[in-house]
Order: structure tokens, then C-alpha cells, then sequence
């Protein structure tokens, strides 16, 4: 009989946050960093009053959430497989329980904080 594991809750989130990391922020580095300040969005279409609107939705707060708990989740499981690969040796149960308690501080520290806004 075969040990469950809960590896797979943890694979399929730092595979979503590598999908966010990869395709989405690199889009909202252009817009929001490079576009806007710019000119090249048009005026006003990073106003305070739009960008508040589209947070304050729920679509935008959704977006949000998403965006930087994945992003916590995937970092914390690479670092977390990065220091065993490095020669980290600290018993697996504590070192999993700090990375990974890490990220779910940081989404529901992400959920308080834009539950929030607007």
C-alpha cells in the first residue's frame, strides 16, 4: 500500500504560479512599468480612479489574489526545492512547514489586503 502524499497540491500550485510568472507578469511589468509612464496607454488609463474601479471589482480583486498568492506559492516551492539541491540539510517535515507556511501567510495576508481596497 502506497503513502499518500500531499506533493501534488504543492506541485499544482507552483505550476500555477509558473504559468503567472511566466505569462502574466511579465505583461503587467510592460503595462504598468514601462506603457503607462510613457504615454502609450492613452490618457488616463492608469488614473488612480480607473485602477481603483478595476481593483475594487471583483474581477479585479480576484485577478489580484491570484496573481500574488501564485506567485508566493511558486517561489516558495522553488526555494524550498532549491535549498535541498544547495545541501540544505534540515529535517523535511520543518523546512516544508516554513516555506510553505510562508506562502500561505502571504495569501491570506494578499486576501485581507485586497478584500480592503475600494
Amino acid at each position: 500500500m502506497h503513502k499518500r502524499s500531499n506533493e501534488p497540491v504543492f506541485w499544482s500550485l507552483f505550476g500555477a504560479g509558473g504559468v503567472v510568472a511566466a505569462l502574466l507578469m511579465p505583461a503587467l511589468v510592460f503595462v504598468t512599468g514601462i506603457a503607462g509612464p510613457l504615454g502609450l496607454l492613452g490618457d488616463g488609463a492608469l488614473s488612480y480612479e480607473r485602477v481603483l474601479g478595476f481593483v475594487g471589482s471583483v474581477f479585479g480583486k480576484l485577478f489580484l489574489i491570484l496573481v500574488i498568492s501564485l506567485t508566493f506559492w511558486h517561489a516558495c516551492h522553488r526555494i524550498y526545492h532549491s535549498s535541498h539541491d544547495l545541501g540544505i540539510r534540515v529535517r523535511r517535515g520543518r523546512l516544508a512547514l516554513l516555506f510553505y507556511g510562508f506562502a500561505a501567510f502571504g495569501t491570506v495576508l494578499t486576501v485581507i489586503v485586497v478584500a480592503g481596497i475600494g
